[in-house]
């Protein structure tokens, strides 16, 4: 098991657009293991790359009934469904907001191995998409909040034992937490 530390708001590489993965490598395969421990561990629903300090496009999920992992991630918004619900992020702990998604798209990517993948998905799963894609754009769903549920979440953050002590990197598991 490789469970890594989790980089929180404030920390520069969440705010940096990751770059493009060339090597399909065996630093590749552990970069997905690494993920895929440290979210399970946490309890989160997708995790991206630079939320354990890595500047690559990749993301793992288990979420909406399919798990797994994308290399280099793109989607499509399919039909004009929306969704809003409550999002939560690994990065920003004890933060929770309404948050206005597509409903419906096309995940497009590669695995670790450099196969294609292509799947449609919605709800959940939708939303993960779109998040952890964002992740690897330097875009925190705090972007896509209304202005006022915006206002209250960075007032949120603020008021953080972790913010006001200047933490930018968490180690602290799901199970020490008491689950989230």
């Amino acid at each position: 098991m490789s469970i890594q530390p989790v980089r929180l708001f404030g920390d520069p590489v969440l705010r940096t657009r990751a770059d493009e993965v060339v090597d399909f490598d065996r630093e590749l395969a552990q970069l997905v293991e690494d993920l895929t421990d440290t979210m399970r561990d946490r309890g989160g629903a997708g995790i991206a790359a630079p939320q354990i300090g890595v500047g690559l496009r990749v993301f793992a999920y288990n979420c909406g009934g399919m798990s797994g992992h994308l290399v280099n991630p793109t989607y499509e918004v399919l039909g004009s469904g929306e969704q809003i619900g409550p999002e939560g992020c690994l990065s920003i702990p004890g933060v929770r907001a309404d948050c206005r998604r597509a409903l419906t798209v096309r995940a497009n990517g590669f695995t670790m191995d450099g196969e294609p993948v292509s799947f449609e998905c919605e709800g959940l799963m939708a939303r993960c998409v779109q998040h952890e894609t964002d992740h690897l754009d330097g875009v925190l769903f705090l972007t896509r909040l209304e202005p006022a549920d915006r206002k209250d979440a960075m007032r949120a953050i603020r008021a953080s034992d972790w913010f006001r002590a200047g933490i930018t990197v968490s180690t602290e598991s799901a199970a020490r937490a008491g689950g989230r």
